[in-house]
């Protein structure tokens, strides 16, 4: 097992193959070697009935079918998650925790304190700087930041972290993360759980995800 850590936290990961369990394996070399013993101490004289050898036939017919079965089911659930993962491709996914900014604006989604007359957007880069500070509208629900600074100079490419500040008549009412619409890499199967790619090399659990929408233009 691997575990990995990253801005978004640590996940572990494990792989597993669409082959017989240790013990589908041992039951299946037991049942042979139980059987040939049989086979080899009987009695001569009181040899085994062909009723009996029939049965035992068919039952070690059926150890093999059912092995074989497994391996059959796990094979079609591979494929069916697969296509499953190929569907997040693509996609662009709501997700709090930050984003990587690539010069390509970020597409927030704020959701400021009900009733809030003053809202204001800050931002933090990766060592939890605050590099922007700017007023937004209150009643707005998307905001499109185009990574420049509180002065308007370009900032670099990272991962940025967003939060909204609301006041009402100057008071300040709520402070809070705002969410980002990030497209998705890749989606791949991780310890259990689907994990997905985003910009910058960064790795999400899908259960964090809070939307999921095609790509706007």
């Amino acid at each position: 097992m691997e575990v990995t850590s990253s801005a978004y936290g640590t996940y572990s990961s494990s792989s597993s193959a669409s082959t017989p369990t240790a013990s589908e394996q041992t039951d299946y070399i037991t049942f042979l070697q139980m059987l040939t013993t049989q086979m080899q101490n009987q009695d001569p004289l009181n040899p085994m009935e062909a009723s009996d050898f029939a049965v035992q036939l068919a039952t070690f017919a059926g150890v093999e079918q059912a092995t074989y079965t497994n391996q059959l089911l796990g094979a079609m659930m591979s494929q069916t998650g697969l296509s499953d993962l190929g569907n997040w491709v693509g996609m662009e996914a709501r997700i709090y925790g930050g984003a990587y900014f690539d010069g390509s604006p970020v597409e927030l989604t704020p959701d400021p304190a009900l009733g809030a007359d003053e809202v204001t957007l800050i931002v933090r880069d990766s060592n939890g700087v605050i590099v922007d500070n700017r007023s937004i509208d209150p009643e707005g629900l998307s905001y499109s930041w185009d990574g420049t600074d509180s002065s308007g100079n370009p900032l670099p490419d990272g991962s940025y972290t967003f939060e909204i500040e609301s006041k009402l008549n100057g008071e300040t009412l709520d402070t809070s993360p705002v969410a980002a619409y990030v497209e998705i890499m890749e989606a791949r199967y991780e310890g259990g759980a689907t994990m997905l790619v985003l910009p910058g090399g960064f790795y999400v659990d899908s259960s964090s995800v809070t939307g999921l929408r095609r790509p706007v233009g």
